[in-house]
């Protein structure tokens, strides 16, 4: 199953230029040890294993160079968590709710298109050293990848408006492999066995989670129709489908996604 970026779902520094472009040194950014929010506009080139974290201090560069995250929010933590802990779960999905909107504004995407798209965001909070002596805030990145990327794709100089439109396959989401479940994820430009081609909902805002198994029913029962509504009804078709879970539910999720697909 495909799980929520954080998307993860999760989902880029004194300012220098309102272009942002900003030089790295190759060494530490020394805000994520500040009580000071990052910047918005700032680039950097990170690594999987660096989203992975909960706090990033990679140097910036300049968006003109080689990158892969680009910072499109960050600010403040509001007062409800100034005493709240470092890994908090209502810090976490307070994270996912503004990331994911602010996203979807950054990007041009709808909700739909947002979970369609190579592309991802993650967010950070201040160092625990900092965390420790009073910061309270966020940053969210959009990524050239998501957790099941095999790497992160180069962003553009600019990556606000990128989903406006109809999107590049480059910046759709694809899957190689014999079923969706397991298989890389890889940009649609990129030879691809399967494609992401709708989402579905499966739940309202204010319904409590029914469980993994009628959430996988639901998704199973409408992505049979709409993948074959997106193929033109044909007499016989794959699709496949990925499902999220109750923490996902929690956090605002109540889409699954629907994988048709491609014959050569």
């Amino acid at each position: 199953m495909l799980h929520a970026p954080r998307l993860a779902i999760p989902l880029l520094s004194a300012a220098l230029l309102l272009t942002g472009c900003f030089g790295g040194s190759g060494g530490r950014d020394p805000k994520a040890d500040s009580t000071v929010a990052p910047d918005v506009g700032v680039c950097r080139l990170l690594t999987p294993t660096e989203v992975a974290q909960p706090s990033n201090a990679t140097a910036a560069v300049p968006c003109s160079d080689k990158h892969t995250a680009e910072t499109f929010a960050a600010g403040a933590l509001p007062g409800r968590f100034a005493a709240t802990a470092y890994d908090d779960p209502g810090l976490a999905a307070w994270a996912y709710r503004t990331c994911s909107d602010q996203f979807i504004r950054f990007t041009g995407a709808d909700v739909s298109l947002a979970m369609r798209t190579i592309l991802s965001w993650a967010w950070f909070r201040p160092s625990q050293q900092a965390w420790d002596a009073g910061a309270r805030w966020y940053r969210c990145d959009v990524i050239g990848g998501g957790d099941q990327t095999r790497a992160y794709v180069d962003l553009p100089t600019q990556a606000k408006g990128l989903l406006l439109g109809r999107p590049a396959d480059a910046w759709m989401v694809c899957a190689q492999g014999a079923t969706v479940s397991g298989s890389v994820k890889v940009p649609c430009s990129d030879q691809h066995d399967w494609r992401a081609v709708t989402t579905i909902v499966v739940g309202q805002p204010g319904d409590s989670y029914p469980g993994d198994r009628v959430v996988q029913s639901r998704t199973r029962d409408f992505c049979s129709k709409s993948v074959g509504a997106f193929l033109d009804y044909p007499v016989d078709y794959d699709f496949g489908y990925s499902w999220f879970h109750e923490a996902e539910w929690q956090s605002g999720n109540r889409r699954s996604v629907c994988w048709a697909r491609m014959t050569s």
